[in-house]
């Protein structure tokens, strides 16, 4: 807790004891309280308890523990990508995923007066979601760990040059002034956020329902290893949705690959193609099948 800057801190204390007394209750969530994942925490349960967590690493540490019932974490914009990297995280945390959440992102600009400011201060993807804008005004981007810690970061300073890109719900927590609503890039800025949860949902569970069914494998160092291992889901005709590779250790011998596909096991087209994936792999490790918040394509 002592990491946030201080004007969040009684936020912080205040939702972590809300959280305490009612675990089954909490979300767990990355950054200070207004950030985005705090919105999309009660957007997805609107009757939850919100956990702030300092870091991603704490977030899934909360649930783990028992702490949290879940965790909420954004893991990829429309407009600037890759957010966190799940696929890291994940897999080392022995979580499942167990829902999905869109959220609209709309960045306000907010400081203690009405400027000229020589900064702003936000999180990296806020910044580069909002570049275009910043140039234009001629503010120096200063990255912080969220975007409502950059606003109680720039309440902390107390010095009317200074801004921050973040959430109108942090203005309202801290104190700051409103200049600019929408300084975003785009207007159909989104985030996709998953839900996580110690246990996996049961895909049977769920039959008659549009799932998604996410996984990570890795392909067989071998020539056409990646088109071979693929070759089931077109077959089959099983919509691949994501397809994001990433590589671990220093070899740089193999890339891993972090899947999401419509459907969910059961369906004999999804088992038949996670059967001819498992053929041509390494190894094949389900991270959770989850309702479908938004229809793709």
């Amino acid at each position: 807790m002592s990491s946030y800057p201080q004007p969040a801190l009684a936020h912080v204390s205040t939702m972590t004891a809300a959280a305490v007394v009612d675990p089954a209750r909490a979300v767990a969530f990355q950054g200070a309280p207004g950030c985005n994942s705090h919105r999309a925490a009660l957007t997805y349960d609107p009757d939850c308890r919100p956990l702030p967590c300092f870091s991603f690493e704490d977030a899934l540490d909360a649930v783990r523990d028992g702490r949290a019932e879940r965790a909420i974490i954004p893991i990829e914009n429309s407009q600037h990508g890759r957010v966190a990297d799940i696929h890291f995280l994940l897999p080392e945390s022995g979580l499942s995923i167990v829902g999905e959440q869109f959220i609209a992102i709309n960045h306000a600009l907010m400081a203690l007066g009405k400027g000229p400011f020589s900064a702003a201060y936000s999180h990296p993807q806020a910044l580069g979601q909002s570049r275009r804008y910043l140039r234009e005004k001629g503010m120096v981007p200063m990255a912080y760990a969220d975007t409502a810690g950059a606003a109680a970061y720039v309440r902390e300073l107390g010095d009317p040059g200074l801004a921050a890109i973040a959430p109108r719900l942090a203005a309202e927590l801290y104190g700051l002034e409103i200049v600019e609503e929408n300084v975003e890039d785009a207007e159909d800025n989104t985030t996709r956020f998953v839900v996580l949860a110690r246990e996996p949902l049961d895909p049977f569970t769920l039959a008659g329902e549009q799932t998604m069914t996410t996984f990570i494998f890795e392909v067989n160092n071998v020539p056409a290893a990646l088109y071979k291992a693929l070759g089931g889901f077109a077959t089959n005709g099983v919509n691949m949705t994501k397809l994001e590779s990433y590589q671990t250790g220093a070899s740089f011998a193999a890339s891993k690959f972090y899947v999401d596909i419509e459907g969910a096991p059961g369906d004999e087209r999804i088992d038949r193609a996670m059967k001819e994936l498992a053929f041509h792999s390494k190894y094949v490790r389900p991270l959770g099948t989850y309702r479908l918040a938004r229809a793709r394509g």
